[in-house]
């Protein structure tokens, strides 16, 4: 039987690093491994309901959400059950939520407020990966949180540039403009490795602006970015 999976390449990316980040920050736990299962689980459950939500093959749609979430729930629940904070965790992301069905409802997922509050979802999780292997929520945690979702929100910028808004040159200017910006903030307070972590978004928003890339093309290369991202912050983390 063959998946019925999301078109989006790059969202795996974003999916996936900020729970990985809290895992490097935060420290290992196996309890981490079924909870990503579950998170991925979930974050496949979505695709087809905002699919059912926009009244497209209801059924359809419907059959492979409850597949989906029943995997999330036979994998995250026990993990819940262990760890009951992980619930107020979760309950973050539910306004995040509610926002993408919202927009997917009205045709608007491809909205930047769309993507920034899934973003900001994905981004939450690291939040539970990292109280699970740490056992608290501090500053780090928050960090992890912070830095993920100021990469992807570039990632955003950089992909709507590139395909969607790439005949809107001031749409070009505030891309360029939040990357040089956050690129500048790192840089001036001294953290150095977060600045390299940071760096080839700038570069890549600037230098590929303009060229013909197909949207896989644009995917796989955020996946690259994203895994650079990845492996510099967890050597700076250590």
């Amino acid at each position: 039987m063959k998946l019925f999976l999301p078109k989006q390449h790059g969202a795996w990316a974003m999916l996936t690093v900020p729970f990985l980040l809290g895992m490097v920050a935060g420290g290992f736990d196996w309890l981490q491994l079924p909870l990503l299962i579950g998170w991925v689980a979930l974050y496949l459950a979505t695709y087809p309901l905002i699919l059912a939500v926009k009244k497209k093959k209801i059924r359809f749609h419907m059959n492979w959400f409850f597949r989906y979430f029943i995997v999330a729930v036979i994998f995250a629940l026990p993990v819940l059950i262990v760890e009951p904070f992980l619930l107020l965790i979760a309950f973050m992301m539910v306004p995040f939520f509610i926002i993408n069905l919202w927009f997917g409802k009205r045709n608007k997922d491809r909205s930047l407020l769309n993507d920034f509050a899934a973003i900001t979802a994905f981004g939450i999780s690291g939040i539970a990966s990292y109280y699970l292997g740490g056992g608290y929520i501090d500053e780090l945690a928050w960090s992890v949180f912070v830095l993920a979702i100021l990469f992807f929100y570039g990632s955003a910028f950089f992909v709507k540039t590139m395909i969607r808004e790439k005949k809107n040159p001031a749409f070009r200017w505030i891309s360029w403009g939040y990357h040089v910006i956050v690129v500048g903030l790192f840089l001036a307070t001294g953290a150095w490795m977060v600045t390299l972590a940071f760096i080839p978004s700038l570069a890549r928003a600037i230098y590929l602006y303009g060229r013909q890339l197909k949207p896989m093309q644009i995917g796989i290369l955020e996946i690259g970015n994203s895994l650079f991202f990845l492996v510099i912050l967890s050597v700076g983390f250590f």
